[in-house]
């Protein structure tokens, strides 16, 4: 499978990075120790913070591995997360005009890694810098730093989804594994946004949505919406 393993080289990158620095101030307590114990105790302090920030860390860039759908029609959720929003938008990039949406919120605990709604070639993408306004509000995807993602459906060419990875005010990164032109399966590892974000999926209006507010997804399995 495409990107496997790329979710725990992030997080492996992002502890490296922390350890150096916690390892320079351990360096500087230790050649200190004269100053007190004041510092050495900060020291350790930030140690053990360090280990707890490296668990969580190796726990949010989890990747599991999703138990796709068998029917060609189904539309699965390229995020995990709460639904929280399902109604009728314009989305002119491009779905071209009035669609449905679909809007996922990811805490800091769902699993961070997206993928591909439908089996099909990215025919579009987009990314727009902007803010970082909470995530917890469902019109974040105006302002805030995103990625659009279009897609063709391979099964249904005349169908197309729209997917829109938002980052939120934690998340300071989105990272694309894919690009405009390559085509992906249904299910199959897109991207990953690091820490606290929203997914929104644009659907054609006659699409039948399968899911309603409140409910909890899991990316690549759960069938949010169907092709008719």
């Amino acid at each position: 499978m495409k990107h496997v393993g790329k979710a725990q080289q992030a997080a492996v990158r992002l502890i490296l990075r922390t350890l150096g620095a916690v390892a320079v101030l351990l360096a500087v307590s230790l050649l200190a120790q004269a100053t007190g114990s004041f510092v050495v105790g900060m020291a350790v302090v930030l140690l053990v913070l360090w280990v707890l920030f490296a668990l969580f860390t190796l726990y949010f860039f989890r990747d599991p591995e999703p138990k796709a759908p068998a029917g060609l029609e189904a539309i699965v959720s390229p995020a995990h997360g709460t639904v929280d929003v399902v109604d009728e938008t314009t989305e002119a990039a491009f779905m071209g005009g009035p669609c449905k949406r679909v809007s996922i919120f990811l805490s800091v605990f769902d699993a961070h890694v997206q993928r591909a709604p439908v089996s099909g070639k990215i025919v579009f993408q987009k990314h727009t810098e902007g803010q970082f306004v909470s995530a917890t509000r469902s019109d974040c995807g105006c302002f805030n730093e995103n990625v659009l993602l279009g897609f063709a459906s391979t099964d249904f060419p005349d169908r197309k989804i729209g997917v829109r990875i938002i980052a939120g005010l934690i998340a300071r990164r989105i990272i694309v594994w894919t690009a405009a032109g390559e085509t992906v399966g249904r299910s199959e590892r897109i991207s990953l946004i690091q820490f606290g974000s929203r997914t929104d999926v644009y659907l054609p209006l006659n699409a039948k949505i399968r899911c309603k507010l409140g409910d909890k997804v899991k990316g690549g399995q759960t069938v949010v919406a169907a092709f008719e």
